[in-house]
């Protein structure tokens, strides 16, 4: 756990216009506001070469974390997030990360392995974003077993309407498809339902943890609660492309904002609290 991979680059506008546009939200003045919490997920990324990925479409050499064996199931499962300032456009940024824990555990469908990755982003020689990364492998799974739990398309149940408050996102094949460019993420689950369904089992195109996070932050950022620029979050239910997406962010007892993500029958896929 003592491996470190370092990155750098000068961070261009042009991804953040990209995500931006994906989004429908609005883009600050990239060079003097910089970027909004959770953006820098589009920079400084790994680019492996294709011969280093595995059938499900993850390096599988050169990578942190490594996958623990062949077959495992990777699922982004939550992080946590410390902005002590702006990333800005225009300027060179250097990300370190490195594998900061690993833990064996036993789970209803087999074996779990969870991994926290940590990455430091530093630029003008201060570490402004500071962030764990909550990643679990699970066993291989069985092409006729649905490993999510979710109902199928057209079973799900009556809609729940937006609220007062709350975004709903259209999930579409092209947004996710996008989305995985955007974020150099090769992971097939998210683009090709063949593998989704044949080779992992699920009922439709998975929607990225990633995203989930990033449109939750887009609610708090929109309803002014993004206060010091902390922001914890976790997945706690898979999200299928047909089951939509709808965002919220409130605030909390405490006064910290308090962010959550649904499907369009009700059930909460996410959540997450920024201070």
């Amino acid at each position: 756990m003592t491996d470190v991979i370092t990155r750098t680059e000068t961070l261009a506008p042009e991804p953040a216009r990209a995500l931006g546009a994906l989004l429908g939200v609005p883009v600050p003045d990239l060079e003097r506001d910089g970027l909004p919490l959770l953006w820098h997920w589009i920079y400084l990324l790994d680019r492996p070469a294709q011969a280093d990925l595995g059938p499900d479409g993850h390096p599988v050499r050169g990578t942190l974390p490594a996958p623990p064996g062949p077959g495992r199931r990777r699922m982004w499962a939550g992080g946590r997030v410390r902005a002590s300032g702006p990333l800005r456009c225009g300027a060179p940024a250097t990300r370190r990360t490195s594998v900061l824990a690993v833990a064996e555990k036993q789970g209803r469908s087999g074996r779990l392995t969870f991994v926290t990755v940590g990455q430091e982003i530093s630029q003008g020689g201060a570490v402004v974003v500071a962030e764990e990364q909550d990643i679990v492998y699970r066993e291989e799974a069985a092409a006729s077993s649905a490993t999510a739990g979710p109902v199928a398309p057209g079973d799900a149940g009556s809609v729940v309407p937006p609220g007062p408050g709350e975004w709903e996102i259209e999930v579409s094949p092209s947004l996710l498809f996008r989305f995985s460019a955007l974020t150099y993420n090769a992971h097939r689950i998210h683009y090709d339902r063949d593998y989704a369904r044949d080779v992992e089992g699920y009922p439709g195109l998975l929607t990225h943890g990633p995203l989930q996070a990033l449109a939750m932050a887009e609610a708090a950022r929109a309803a002014g609660r993004l206060g010091n620029l902390s922001f914890d979050y976790r997945l706690v239910s898979p999200l299928f492309d047909f089951q939509g997406l709808v965002v919220s962010a409130a605030a909390g007892p405490d006064g910290a904002g308090v962010t959550a993500a649904r499907d369009r029958h009700g059930r909460q896929t996410a959540s997450g609290r920024v201070s």
